[in-house]
Order: structure tokens, then sequence, then C-alpha cells
């Protein structure tokens, strides 16, 4: 007699599927693409408010998943009770200090967030193909091209107008002024940023022949994604910075979408506050969507109501608590974010 043996199944390569992949990669195109059609004056202004609206409506949702969520806040209780007040009072120091200074480190800050989100998605794709390896190499690879942007940026003598163009005065734009006055340095850091670039660029090149391209769909289309927005960035900086900026907002919401369905499933029987949302009659997406308006009304309230000093404590205190917590929660060493991701 011969028995039939069934071929092991492959586990699924994509972070939740095809379209939903697909359209995360390239969720950036749409904000870079209005801003290309725009080209600049008063509607340019309004779609870069819009934009900066919604990037800071995603950061208080981490608040949302570590105070709203007896088990997140308990991973690390002392840094969850003690540094909202911490930060605050550095954000007010640095306020009185030097308002520029505290954008630079922001903005700084930020954007190293903003690759490293970029990078924890690369890594789960490779996960899903069941790669462990190369996560150094990846985030090398964003890096260098990320530095090679911001070379490009700092040398090239038209950014400057460009920022008056997004309408970011005041502190912001003197903060990306200040990176232009670095054009004399930025010139010959163009040509080092990109020599490093092509090595690591290379490399990866090379260890994907070895391996025969062998890690999804998912994985090379997100890279490809990565890779185009950084080029449209050279080519158009506004629009890769709107394009930049809005994605990542875009992206988070869609990563916590799909895992608060993994994580908080109703016969979990969970009493978090966060799993009370999920499964009531809205649904996660009913309750995502009520937080967003929710937000999205407070942000325009505080902006119109608040002295500029007072807005700028909320700002810059929810967004450093929002970076530093991810950095937490969202760790795919921990077990249960693994789960999450099917990883």
């Amino acid at each position: 007699m011969t028995l039939a043996v069934a071929a092991p199944v492959a586990a699924p390569r994509w972070i939740r599927s095809r379209w939903q992949d697909t359209a995360l990669a390239w969720c950036w195109v749409p904000f870079a693409a209005a801003a290309m059609a725009i080209g600049g004056g008063s509607r340019l202004t309004a779609l870069a408010t819009g934009v900066f609206l919604l990037s800071g409506a995603h950061q208080p949702l981490t608040l949302a998943l570590v105070y709203g969520d007896r088990s997140q806040f308990r991973v690390r209780p002392i840094l969850f009770t003690v540094a909202p007040l911490v930060l605050a009072l550095l954000v007010v120091t640095a306020i009185e200090v030097s308002v520029l200074a505290l954008a630079i480190v922001g903005g700084l800050w930020n954007t190293e967030h903003t690759l490293m989100q970029r990078y924890g998605i690369t890594r789960i794709h490779a996960r899903k193909a069941g790669r462990s390896d190369r996560g150094r190499l990846e985030l090398a690879l964003l890096a260098s091209w990320l530095v090679v942007v911001l070379s490009w940026a700092a040398a090239d003598p038209r950014t400057p107008e460009r920022v008056e163009q997004l309408g970011m005065t005041g502190t912001n734009g003197q903060a990306v002024e200040t990176l232009a006055s670095a054009r004399p340095y930025a010139l010959a850091g163009v040509a080092l940023a990109g020599a490093v670039a092509a090595v690591f660029t290379a490399r990866w090149f090379r260890c994907e022949m070895r391996s025969g391209f062998d890690a999804g769909a998912g994985y090379y289309g997100y890279l490809a994604g990565t890779a185009a927005l950084f080029a449209t960035a050279a080519i158009h900086p506004v629009a890769g910075f709107l394009g930049w900026v809005g994605s990542h907002a875009i992206e988070y919401f869609l990563i916590v979408h799909g895992s608060l369905g993994s994580r908080y499933r109703p016969e979990a029987e969970s009493g978090a506050a966060v799993a009370r949302a999920v499964n009531s009659r809205a649904g996660r997406t009913g309750a995502m969507a009520i937080y967003l308006a929710a937000v999205l009304a407070a942000l325009v309230i505080a902006e119109r109501g608040l002295d500029v000093r007072h807005y700028a404590v909320i700002l810059f205190t929810v967004g450093g608590l929002h970076i530093l917590y991810d950095g937490v929660i969202w760790k795919l060493r921990r077990p249960d974010v693994a789960r999450s991701f099917g990883v």
C-alpha cells in the first residue's frame, strides 16, 4: 500500500494580502503625485498642512495602545509612568533655550524613527519568508539611501525656495534652512554618501543572487517602493518629502489595524480598553475611524486655541512619546508581536 504524503504547506509570505501589501509599499504615491500636480502656491501649502495633520494624528495612537492595555503597560511600567513627565520637562526646557535646536533634534529623531518603521516592515517581510539574517545589511542599505537623499537636499541651492513652497515658516522653516546652510559640506558628502550606498546596494544584490531571490514578492515589492520614494525625493524633493511623511502615517494606521485584529480576538475575552473598542459594534475599522476623527478635531482646536509655546509642548511631547514607545511595543523579538504578524 502506498501512502500519499501531503506536501508541506508553505507559510504565506504576505503580511496581510497581496493587494494590501502592495498598497502599503506604494502608499506614498498619492501624496507625491498630488504635490507634483499642484506645483506650488496656496494649494501646495494646503496639501502640506493636511499631510502634517495626518502625521500628527497617528502619533497619539501609540499612547492609546500602551495606556489602553495593561499587558502592554506591564512590559515597561516604570518607563510608561515616568516618560511623559520627563519628556514634557525636557521639551519645556528646550523651548526656553532654543526652539530651533528642538526642531532640528525633533526632525532628525523623527526621520530616524520613520526609517526604522520602514526597516521594521522590511524585516517582517523577510521573516515571513523564513529569513532571520541580513537584518543589519538591510538597515545599512535603507540608511545609506536616506543619507544620499538628505545630502542631496542639503547640497541643492533651491532647497530654501522649496521650503517656502511648503509654507514651512517660522521654526520649521529655520530648521530646514539650517540644513541648507550646510551646503558646502553637503556637496562633498553627496559623493561619499553615494559611494557608500552603492557598496551596500551591491552587497545586498550579491546576497540575493546567492539565495536565488527567494524572499517573495512582498519583500521585493516593499523595497522597490522605498527605492522609488527615495528616487522621487532626489528628483522632486517636495513631492518626496510629503510622500515620506504621509506614507509613514498611513503605514502605521494599516499596520496597527491589522495587528489589532490578530491580537484582540473576541474569543480571547481581554478586558483591555483597546480590546473592547476593537470588538465593539463599530469594529476595529470603526474604532480607528472614530479615533482619527477625534484626534484631527483635537489638533485643529489646539492649533487655533493655544498659543505657540503650549501647542509646541504638546506636539513635541506626544511625538517623542510615540517614537520612544514604538521602539518598545513593536519589537519583533516579543512573541506576542511576532504572532500578530504571523512570524
